[in-house]
């Protein structure tokens, strides 16, 4: 997808990123700035490449997610291993203004690579790390999967049915979350620095973990349990304190959800469901006493359920204007034309075809961002990043294929 020199502006036009991290968190958040405007340098060992390109469902050898995840990227191949790959990023580092990287804490610092090393030549640089647990404390030290962190970080502790082994959503939400923490942070940064705000020249450290970007999401959990000693325990399908808010069977095998926790939707939803009495029981007019007889309703809710075919559940309760839904797979999302009306499909070119990828969220009418084409090749960039960028000829450029740095 190719857009005209006339395409409206993008807000992140004009800032460069260097991006060192691979697999999904740091690479998520590069994908982000990419996607609205700024020109991505994305650094990878020479051969394969980010681990992510062979993951999952593989298109002739290259998985479609790196189409997706590589979107508006420039590849550069470097081995960072080698002396001279690290010079040529450090040379890189003095011509941006961002720097993304998710290795273990520590191993910029051991290749002359870390935030004091590349503060001299570029004393403006935002760089954003990205680690498990952060890059101090007890355990800034341990390897951090999005596995491993969504249980420290209480993601998984609150997910699944309680007495049964917790629940993992079929995605990496603590890799995602912490992807769109640090965009938000250096965006945050890149504010300041405009504003002539941070450290000297308007560069400072980003730091993101990903136990803490699922702490964040913790909505009520912390001031619960230090006031109340409260424990948000797991709740299946509910959300503890919160009636009606539950995912409801239907007669023909479907789910519907239902949020009706509202004074008003309840009532409309009971009256609906055949039951006014509960409509107007004294002891269920607030949501602390629907929660106190949170049994009693979800049992009425699911006996009228049960009885009808979703269809026809979600028709009554639209007309009804109480909040409900159906549960959706990739599937049914391509065949609803909300989805194709907000435009959350964008096409790709790739190398076997036209592909679909998701839009990047959020949605910007004056400066939106958009998707120029899908994740290239490993090192596809190399002569144009380090003949235009850095100025090596096409002989020193050769040099450096040969001795395998590139």
């Amino acid at each position: 997808m190719k857009h005209s020199p006339d395409a409206p502006q993008r807000p992140l036009d004009g800032i460069r990123v260097l991006e060192l991290g691979q697999l999904l968190a740091g690479p998520f958040a590069g994908t982000i700035l990419a996607y609205f405007g700024a020109e991505v340098i994305k650094v990878e060992p020479p051969g394969a490449g980010d681990p992510i390109r062979n993951w999952r469902l593989l298109d002739e050898g290259t998985s479609v997610w790196w189409r997706s995840l590589g979107r508006n990227k420039k590849c550069l191949s470097i081995d960072l291993r080698l002396p001279e790959g690290r010079e040529l990023v450090k040379k890189l580092a003095a011509e941006v203004d961002v720097l993304i990287e998710n290795f273990k804490p520590g191993t910029l610092e051991k290749w002359g690579l870390g935030p004091d090393d590349l503060k001299e030549e570029n004393p403006g640089l935002i760089f954003a790390r990205v680690s498990g647990y952060g890059q101090t404390g007890p355990k800034s030290h341990l390897p951090g999967y999005a596995s491993v962190c969504e249980g420290v970080g209480g993601l998984r502790y609150v997910n699944g049915v309680k007495g049964e082994a917790p629940m993992r959503p079929n995605l990496s939400l603590g890799d995602t979350l912490a992807g769109l923490h640090t965009a938000l942070g250096i965006c945050l940064a890149l504010i300041g620095k405009l504003r002539g705000r941070g450290g000297e020249g308007g560069g400072q450290v980003v730091d993101v973990s990903i136990v803490e970007s699922i702490f964040n999401c913790l909505e009520a959990v912390v001031p619960e349990y230090d006031r109340f000693g409260a424990i948000r325990e797991p709740a299946g399908a509910t959300i503890t304190g919160v009636v009606p808010s539950n995912t409801y069977p239907a007669a023909d095998g479907a789910f519907v959800i239902i949020g009706a926790n509202g004074e008003s939707n309840y009532k409309r939803l009971m009256r609906r469901a055949g039951r006014p009495d509960l409509a107007e029981d004294p002891r269920l007019q607030s949501n602390a006493g629907r929660v106190t007889h949170q049994q009693l309703v979800d049992e009425a809710i699911a006996a009228w359920t049960r009885g009808l075919p979703a269809a026809e559940i979600l028709a009554a309760l639209e007309e009804a204007q109480v909040p409900a839904g159906p549960i959706y797979s990739v599937a049914d999302m391509f065949a609803d034309p909300q989805f194709a009306a907000r435009g959350l499909f964008e096409e790709v070119g790739t190398p076997t075809g036209r592909l679909k990828v998701p839009a990047i969220l959020p949605r910007l009418d004056g400066t939106p961002g958009r998707t120029e084409f899908a994740g290239p090749a490993v090192g596809a960039d190399n002569e144009e990043v380090l003949g235009g960028l850095l100025g090596l000829s096409a002989a020193e450029i050769a040099g450096l294929r040969e001795r395998k740095v590139l």
